[in-house]
Order: C-alpha cells, then sequence, then structure tokens
C-alpha cells in the first residue's frame, strides 16, 4: 500500500496559502467579507511577543473562526510580514492523515528551503483532527522559540479540555462566541441604526429608529448568530436545518460522546432539550434530575460537557444580602445564543410569550467574552428576584439590572420593588431596566432608574464586550 507523496503533500500545502503567489493576499472571497470585530483583539494576542505561548481559538461551530483566521493572515501580510512567513495548514485534509505537527513543518521548511521558522505564523485549522494535538503543539512552543503558533477548531469541549489538561503555560485561549447584537448590525451595514455620543461618564449609545431597530432585534434573537445564516435567505427560511443539524447536533451526537465517552446519547439530547427550551428559567438539580430521567451527579457532568462546547452557559444564585449560596442547587441556564432555541422549537414574534426570556439569554449571551463573565449572578429571596447583578469590591462594580420587553415599569417604576430594595440594600444610586421603545430616568426613593431599550442594551453590551471595555 502507498503512502501519501511528498509532492501531492507539499502541493496541498502550496494550495492552501495563496498568499505565496505574486498577488500576496489571501483569497478575494475572503477578502471581500467583513471581518469579525474580534479581529483586532485576536491580531494583538497573536502578534505579542513578550508572552511565548500558542494562541488556541476555540467556540463553538459556525462562528467564523476560519474566516477571523484568514482576516489575521492578511492583517499580518499587511503589517509588512513577508507572505511566504505565514503558512496555514488545514489538518482535517487528508493528506495530513498520520503526520505529526512537527513533520508537516518540515514539508513547509523544505518548500522555501528554510534554515529557520524564526519570525514565521504557523496557523494549524480544526487541530482536533490531529491525535495528541496538545503534546505535539506544547512540543513546538517549547522548540521553536521565535515562531509564533495558532490553534483552532469546532470541537470546543476537547479543545478546551486538553489544552487545560497539557497546555498549562504554552496555550493562551481565545474564545469566540457566537456574534452580538453590535456584530449583527456591522456585519449587515445597518449600524447607523444606532448612534453613538459621548459623555463624561463615557459613550452612550440611542436609536436612530427604534421600530427599525427593533425589527432587526427580533431578525437577530431568531437567526442572527451565526455568520452565514444572516446572510442566506435558505437557512433564514429553514433555520432548524442549518442550526439544529450542522451546530447542535454534530456536538451532542459527535463530539461529546466522543470526548467523554457518553454512552446515551438521547439522555444527554433530552437534558439539552428541556434546557433550550427554558432558557433564561431558573432550573434545580432535582427538577433536572426528574425531568430528564438521569441521576443528579449524571446531570452535573452533563452541564460541564454542554459547557465545554459553548452551547450553554449557568449563572449562579446569590441572596438579597449578595451571599452565594454553599450547595448550587438553584441556577439559570441559558443557551450561548437565543437563535438556537428559535432553530429548535419555531421563531419569535415581538409579542411571544416567552419573548422575556429570550431577550435576557440575549444579553446574558453579548456577555460571554468579558472577563467579567464569572462576576455576574441573578438575585433571589424569599420575595423577589433581580436579573442580573454584580456585586464586586469596588464600587463601579456594584450594578443591577432588570431585563424585561414591556413599557410598563416606565409609567409604573414604583413596581420595580425587587430591583429597588436590593439596590437600597448595597447602596447602589443607578439601576437600569430595559423595556421595548421607552427611555428615560425616573428617580425613586433616591434610586436613579434609567429605563433603556432592550436592543440598544444588547447592543451597548455587545459593543463593549467585544471590544474589550467595561459595561
Amino acid at each position: 500500500m502507498k503512502d501519501i507523496s511528498e509532492i501531492e503533500i507539499t502541493g496541498k500545502i502550496k494550495l492552501e496559502n495563496p498568499w505565496w503567489n505574486e498577488e500576496g493576499s489571501i483569497d478575494e472571497y475572503f477578502k471581500n467579507m467583513k471581518p469579525r470585530a474580534y479581529l483586532e483583539r485576536l491580531y494583538n494576542l497573536i502578534t505579542e511577543k513578550e508572552i511565548h505561548r500558542a494562541v488556541v481559538l476555540m467556540g463553538p461551530r459556525r462562528v467564523g473562526k476560519t474566516v477571523l483566521l484568514y482576516h489575521t493572515i492578511q492583517k499580518l501580510i499587511d503589517s509588512g510580514i513577508n507572505p511566504k512567513n505565514i503558512c496555514y495548514i488545514s489538518t482535517e485534509s487528508p493528506v495530513y492523515i498520520g503526520l505529526g505537527l512537527e513533520k508537516i513543518l518540515e514539508f513547509y521548511s523544505r518548500i522555501f528551503d528554510l534554515k529557520s521558522l524564526k519570525n514565521c505564523y504557523i496557523f494549524f485549522d480544526e487541530i482536533q483532527y490531529l491525535r495528541n494535538w496538545e503534546v505535539h503543539l506544547k512540543k513546538l512552543v517549547d522548540d521553536y522559540r521565535g515562531v509564533r503558533f495558532v490553534a483552532s477548531g469546532s470541537a470546543a469541549a476537547a479543545l478546551k479540555l486538553k489544552s487545560i489538561e497539557s497546555g498549562a503555560g504554552r496555550f493562551t485561549n481565545f474564545h469566540l462566541p457566537p456574534l452580538t447584537f453590535y456584530e449583527y448590525l456591522y456585519l449587515l451595514a445597518k449600524d447607523d441604526l444606532i448612534v453613538q455620543k459621548g459623555y463624561a461618564s463615557g459613550m452612550e449609545y440611542f436609536a436612530s429608529d427604534i421600530q427599525s431597530v427593533n425589527k432587526e432585534f427580533i431578525n437577530y434573537l431568531n437567526f442572527g448568530g451565526y455568520p452565514e445564516a444572516i446572510f442566506s435567505e435558505a437557512i433564514k427560511a429553514d433555520p432548524n436545518r442549518y442550526i439544529r443539524s450542522d451546530i447542535i447536533d454534530k456536538v451532542l451526537l459527535r463530539d461529546l460522546p466522543g470526548l467523554y465517552g457518553i454512552q446515551d446519547i438521547q439522555e444527554l439530547n433530552r437534558l439539552f432539550t428541556m434546557l433550550a427550551y427554558n432558557t433564561g428559567n431558573e432550573v434545580s438539580l432535582d427538577e433536572l434530575s426528574t425531568g430528564a430521567g438521569v441521576a443528579k451527579n449524571t446531570i452535573k457532568k452533563y452541564l460541564e460537557y454542554l459547557e465545554a462546547a459553548f452551547l450553554i452557559k449557568m449563572v449562579h444564585r446569590i441572596d438579597q444580602k449578595g451571599r452565594k449560596f454553599k450547595r448550587a442547587n438553584y441556577f439559570k441556564v441559558y443557551v450561548t445564543n437565543p437563535s438556537m432555541r428559535s432553530a429548535l422549537f419555531g421563531p419569535i414574534s415581538a409579542e411571544h410569550d416567552f419573548m422575556g426570556n429570550i431577550v435576557e439569554t440575549a444579553v446574558v449571551s453579548q456577555w460571554l467574552h468579558s472577563e467579567d463573565f464569572n462576576k455576574l449572578f441573578y438575585a433571589r429571596w424569599k420575595s423577589g428576584e433581580v436579573d442580573l447583578v454584580s456585586i464586586g469590591e469596588h464600587e463601579q462594580e456594584k450594578w443591577c439590572v432588570e431585563i424585561k420587553w414591556s413599557d410598563r415599569f416606565f409609567d409604573r417604576p414604583e413596581e420595580l420593588r425587587s430591583l429597588l430594595q436590593f439596590a437600597q440594600r448595597h447602596g447602589i444610586k443607578d439601576v437600569l431596566t430595559t423595556t421595548i421603545d421607552k427611555r428615560g430616568i425616573r428617580i425613586i426613593s433616591g434610586i436613579n432608574v434609567e429605563f433603556v431599550e432592550a436592543s440598544v442594551y444588547c447592543y451597548t453590551v455587545g459593543k463593549n464586550n467585544t471590544e474589550g471595555k467595561k459595561t
């Protein structure tokens, strides 16, 4: 039986790196695409010279990781890096089967007769297809001090697990979440629907036409989490087939069972379906165990697996005094993008009964790339609840938000009793409540209650966290 020849391997490498030709540019197809707003942050991380680590780009399926790598490569070329010092390898290609990462580098070196790879940038896309990739990548980082390595993959749970286990001190993980509402408008060239105004306290955002913004917001909730979906009428017409089969099912039926040795796939699928349907609701381990017919210890493991795969995110509960519970039996679970729920159970309208939960899910999803996500909680006590709170050590880290899809409280702010009680107890002078299309400030019992349209608030949180700013 013949082995794959060197000519075929080097031919594939050349094909994958079109910037080595006279044009010195990535393919026009990718070049004409608008880059995701995370490009600058990823580029800065990759070009950081003081910390010698590989960058591991991970995230859910179909969020644009490969396109982001191509845009990063173009940015490197535009900055003056020799195109031949940039090598991209899609490791899922059959020609690389059985080859280690170092062997692939040898083929790249021979193409240009390179004596050294110093100052080169090496990209391994879909790296999870190579067995023991984390061991080989760690060795490359140790052996090639002057080379910047970047790896990416769609099996996010596997990447995260192996990166933590084997890459301590060698890998820096970069999480790419589904599209924020800010990116959604930007990619569709509709970001002029939001205008910004600078104030002494920072930047604020306003709708130039709130009805148009809300129309796009509903579209975003239904299918706006994935770059391909927002440009495809076929996907919009049948998001269930695209999002469920290509994004959710591949993770539930292939990635997670293969990684964690899950025997009962239907058990896991039933749990995720239940969580997705109830996104934004408080659940308990007992309730999930009974509903799914699965032991509590197994439920705990499944929740960890689903979080590692970026399908869900859990937010934990604190009491009125801001104290965490010793036993985290109650918590809220959110799908990482609201369009997942819409794909599974059908699109929603502005009048849908579950709209409040979907909006809350959208707001939480805007926080996924924030370093402060682990500081987010919801508060619940015997007589009240606040949707989203942060109780940090510093004054600016203390805030609380009530997420509504209703204008009712704009006219009756005194009915926001739980929000006002929590704020008074923690000395918070400014609180926020979202609305459908009302905006303004009411002062109740010495507390400034700011009302902001839910769509604009989503945009604000998404833009600030995408750009790494404090919200």
